[in-house]
């Protein structure tokens, strides 16, 4: 633990401090009990390498070189996709596996909610497992004794607390699991994507939690949903192959980065019988910054389509859908009917779509493609994300639209 005294008073103290902190793993069991017994040889000789940090065959940095200072008041947000890193990086902060380089230095209590169940006995019931979770928490029997009955409310569990815990739904378990280690009221809260298990009510009352205890806590948030990580974090890492590909307090822009990963896979076509083959698509009214198309809040969307026929001799029914970054979908464009202005031959297909005063949210979203029979609504041809664009808005919002609206006296 550190000893230094010397943060000034106006600034809340560091409370978790990663220096360097690098962990590799071995692909090959065989492989990797032989390096252990080698690494455990060097040890008792008491030779050392110049290069005992340096990969060797069927090795990987699960982390490499991760640094972040964390005061109190302060949520650091942790995502990337799944074999990233994260929940290795959580382990080594919680001390449940040692780093291979680097330190961490944690002052006061650490409550973890790591992984589903972790921590608790199984055999146990579930008030026993309270007084166990605030043991290793250094809290004595009394001081339990005193949080006990907030503790079971909060989980909502006073029918089942006395029941052994392997016979615990997962929801069940991350109540009890959430509601000992907010009420114990740690220094250090280390949360991983176990609250996306609870039901919507419960979750809900987490982060009203989260909202009260944060300023004299630091909270450590690792989450595959954004709209949970934009709400509580104020910095973030954005992790990748183990390495920190994004870190600093822009969360808008980590969380812009996650989504490009999903955004970059080409693999989009989701349905394709052959009839006819999507040539081209263009926004018109746009600019390219970095190769990303923008389009200001309140101008027209405007998108240019040509379609290659290869089989069809009557005006299909175009489909084309917006969604936000999180894929979900926020507007659908009027669809064209048989009398719509669309050049249709027996070897090209191309209209131009225009929606005017486009008013959706500031923030990145895809277009997708899907194309029917007119009548009979048989699909012939989708495709997901066939391009991105940016809104460019000087106003932040959380819901998917900003609508235009006079104000007047009444």
């Amino acid at each position: 633990m550190s000893k230094n005294n010397d943060t000034p008073s106006n600034t809340p103290e560091v409370l978790v401090k990663v220096e360097g902190l690098s962990k590799k793993f071995c692909k090959d069991l065989k492989t990797s009990l032989w390096y252990g017994v080698k690494d455990l040889m060097s040890g008792v000789r008491g030779s050392t390498s110049t290069n005992e940090h340096a990969l060797r065959h069927k090795e990987f940095w699960a982390v490499k070189d991760i640094n972040f200072e964390l005061r109190r008041g302060e949520c650091l947000g942790l995502i990337g996709h799944n074999g990233a890193g994260k929940s290795t990086l959580l382990k080594i902060l919680n001390g449940l596996i040692n780093p291979d380089a680097g330190s961490v230095t944690i002052k006061g209590r650490v409550g973890a909610l790591i992984e589903l169940g972790a921590g608790f006995n199984p055999i146990l019931s579930g008030r026993e497992n309270i007084y166990n979770n605030g043991a290793i928490l250094g809290f004595s029997r009394k001081e339990i004794d005193t949080k006990l009955d907030k503790i079971i409310a909060f989980s909502e569990l006073e029918e089942f607390i006395d029941m052994p815990v392997q016979h615990y739904s997962s929801g069940m378990k991350v109540r009890l699991g959430f509601a000992v280690a907010a009420q114990m009221e740690p220094d250090v809260l280390i949360i991983d994507e176990v609250l996306a298990v609870g039901d919507l009510g419960f979750v809900l009352k987490c982060f009203k939690t989260i909202d009260t205890i944060l300023p004299n806590t630091a909270i450590i948030f690792v989450s595959h949903n954004m709209p949970m990580v934009s709400r509580i974090c104020n910095q973030i890492i954005l992790m990748e192959h183990g390495c920190a590909k994004f870190q600093g307090q822009e969360v808008g822009k980590a969380i812009d980065l996650y989504y490009t990963r999903f955004a970059n896979n080409k693999s989009n076509v989701v349905l394709d019988d052959g009839s006819l083959a999507l040539d081209k698509i263009e926004i018109l009214n746009k600019k390219n910054i970095n190769d990303v198309a923008q389009v200001e809040w309140g101008s027209d969307l405007t998108m240019d389509l040509t379609f290659k026929n290869n089989t069809l001799k009557e005006l299909p029914l175009f489909n084309i859908t917006i969604f936000d970054k999180e894929q979900r979908p926020v507007a659908l464009l009027e669809p064209n009917t048989e009398r719509s202005d669309i050049t249709f031959s027996t070897n090209e297909i191309q209209f131009r779509i225009t929606h005017e005063n486009l008013q959706l949210s500031k923030g990145v979203y895809s277009v997708n493609v899907s194309v029917n029979n007119m009548k009979s609504k048989e699909p012939y041809l989708r495709i997901n994300g066939v391009l991105d664009f940016q809104m460019i808005n000087e106003i932040e919002t959380w819901p998917p639209f900003l609508l235009e609206a006079n104000y007047a006296m009444i």
